[in-house]
């Protein structure tokens, strides 16, 4: 099998972040590792980070465009070639957000390598709380997902395999008869080429997603901040940003705001709200290394970025067997 590696320098301060409360993203010591499938093939992908200079990418797969292809999805789910620059530059003064753009720089919005894995998140986790959510999806992981023998690591589900899981058996992983179905339409929906998730028209295939009982604009905005890399877009649903609006608008600190009033809010950010709700989300919590938003409705799931630098080598940071 070819190895393809490649050195990331970052074009924005960047941190190797923790694994994923879902098991599918994992950290050994200075090594991420992820298990990605392009187009049904299995590759393993590991990033290192020595230096504040540069990332790491190591892939093995059966052909070399396989490799470099499931390398671009982790790049891109780990935001490592995004410009903040503008970003920091625009918003390092605000008074809400200031402090927190300058303490944490490297600050990003976690996504994932395929927008699938973004909806059917969101699905899973409406109106529960996180915990839960997390519940049900390590169980559809565990129980639908696909395995590397190898190295242990699991993938979530193609599409095509949770459209045609029957309804009874998402409901045993706890997850509700409607969220069951909206899941297996949406997957069918993806799976079929309907709802082309990777398309640049992202409005077309959110219509057709849209069209889906139980599938509304928070799970759209998730789909699009998580799975393909719309900063624009703001989680609106998130209890932590309908309590931060509405303690702003009122002084209570029991006030809730609708969401409607949380997207009006974050609307003078523009291009950046979903950056800026996150900022925002963290600015009001008590101090951490690295905030990242949960692909969830009801909690900002902070995870710490690990201290210090990759002590391995270079090139036995990610070695493969």
């Amino acid at each position: 099998m070819p190895e393809v590696r490649q050195t990331v320098r970052p074009r924005w301060v960047f941190r190797l972040p923790g694994g994923g409360p879902d098991g599918v993203l994992r950290r050994r010591g200075g090594v991420l590792e992820r298990l990605v499938h392009v187009g049904g093939e299995p590759v393993v992908v590991r990033v290192a980070q020595p230096g504040r200079e540069e990332v790491l990418f190591g892939a093995r797969a059966a052909d070399r465009d396989t490799a470099v292809e499931a390398i671009d999805r982790m790049r891109f789910a780990l935001g490592v070639d995004d410009d903040l620059r503008p970003f920091h530059d625009r918003f390092r003064r605000d008074p809400l957000i200031g402090v927190s753009v300058r303490n944490r720089p490297w600050l990003r919005i976690r996504r994932r390598p395929d927008p699938f894995e973004a909806l059917a998140w969101a699905i899973t986790e409406q109106l529960i709380d996180f915990p839960r959510a997390v519940a049900i999806q390590r169980r559809i992981v565990f129980r639908l997902g696909r395995t590397c023998a190898a190295t242990g690591l699991r993938d979530l589900p193609a599409a095509a395999r949770v459209a045609g899981t029957a309804p009874a058996l998402l409901q045993s992983f706890d997850l509700s008869a409607g969220r069951s179905l909206a899941l297996r339409r949406a997957a069918n929906e993806v799976a079929t080429g309907r709802a082309d998730l990777r398309a640049p028209d992202h409005e077309r295939a959110w219509r057709r997603l849209r069209a889906i009982p139980g599938i509304g604009r928070w799970t759209i905005e998730m789909l699009g901040l998580h799975g393909q890399g719309r900063y624009d877009l703001v989680p609106a649903g998130d209890l932590n940003l309908l309590k931060l609006v509405g303690r702003l608008a009122t002084g209570s600190p029991h006030a809730r705001a609708t969401e409607d009033e949380v997207r009006a809010f974050f609307a003078p950010y523009e291009e950046w709200g979903g950056l800026a709700a996150m900022h925002a989300g963290g600015a009001v919590r008590a101090r951490e290394d690295v905030y990242t938003p949960s692909p969830g409705r009801n909690s900002f799931v902070r995870a710490r970025a690990a201290s210090g630098g990759v002590r391995t080598s270079r090139l036995a940071a990610i070695q493969f067997p």
